[in-house]
């Protein structure tokens, strides 16, 4: 891919409201390309609101977001900024892979039709190459024999596998993780948990959303945490947790690890 991926993701002032309440609060950050940032705190923090305006799912109320300088869902004139037409935002979302909670899948869509529904509808793909390379996608997060499957004959940790082979098949610069595994029985974590880290090796700047600390701890590059919707303290992982330095992380760690 050499120099074409990037997905540097700049976080400016940015802050959201539901009605009275501010769910974010002036987050600034930097997530830098192709590395793994990690987004932890305690339930209400915001964790998957912030991840959400990222793609624009979520619009922000002030600041902005770029990735490699475009604003997402938005251009600037001078001062203001512009929300795109819906056409417009999502041809830039294709950059941006989002794996959701409970996998989205299209109940009527085969596991192979739900990888390839994307990049058909973007030309990406020609429906001769179609079934192979959406083929390909879901042997990459271990169901070579599941290509024909719809989502009811899968368990959940299979549907989510086959939602993150969905989320790659527009070979995005970007990939969003909204707590993939919260929906998901214990046996199945470890499954999903294991594909998520095999994407480390692809380049691809991941952003995750997880409670799943110890995993957190052998996957981040950069660990972020939110509290009452502020960025209260962001490091590597060796010092987050061996070392947090805000105290509301400090009780948020004691309870968890």
């Amino acid at each position: 891919m050499g120099e074409a991926r990037a997905g540097r993701i700049q976080i400016q002032g940015v802050g959201k409201r539901f009605g009275n309440q501010q769910v974010l609060k002036d987050i600034d950050l930097t997530i830098d390309p192709g590395k793994v940032t990690v987004i932890l705190g305690p339930s209400g923090s915001g964790k998957s609101t912030l991840l959400r305006t990222i793609n624009h799912l979520e619009k922000i109320d002030s600041g902005h977001i770029t990735i490699d300088g475009e604003y997402v869902g938005y251009r600037r004139k001078g001062d203001l900024l512009y929300e795109l037409k819906e056409r417009e935002i999502l041809k830039r979302r294709i950059d941006v892979g989002f794996v959701f909670q409970n996998f989205n899948l299209f109940p009527h869509l085969t596991a192979w039709e739900n990888v390839a529904e994307a990049p058909l509808a973007h030309k990406r793909w020609s429906k001769a190459e179609a079934q192979a390379k959406a083929g390909e996608l879901l042997a990459k997060v271990g169901l070579a024999d599941k290509v024909d499957a719809y989502p009811r004959q899968l368990s959940g940790g299979q549907q989510q596998r086959v939602a993150i082979a969905r989320a790659l098949a527009l070979d995005p610069k970007v990939l969003l993780f909204d707590e993939p595994t919260s929906a998901l029985d214990p046996e199945l974590v470890g499954e999903v948990l294991d594909v998520i880290k095999g994407l480390t090796q692809l380049g691809v700047t991941l952003v995750i959303v997880t409670h799943e600390i110890g995993f957190a701890r052998e996957v981040a590059d950069h660990v972020v945490f939110l509290c009452d919707g502020q960025l209260i303290e962001e490091g590597p992982p060796e010092q987050i947790f061996r070392q947090p330095r805000h105290p509301r992380t400090v009780a948020f760690l004691g309870k968890v690890l």
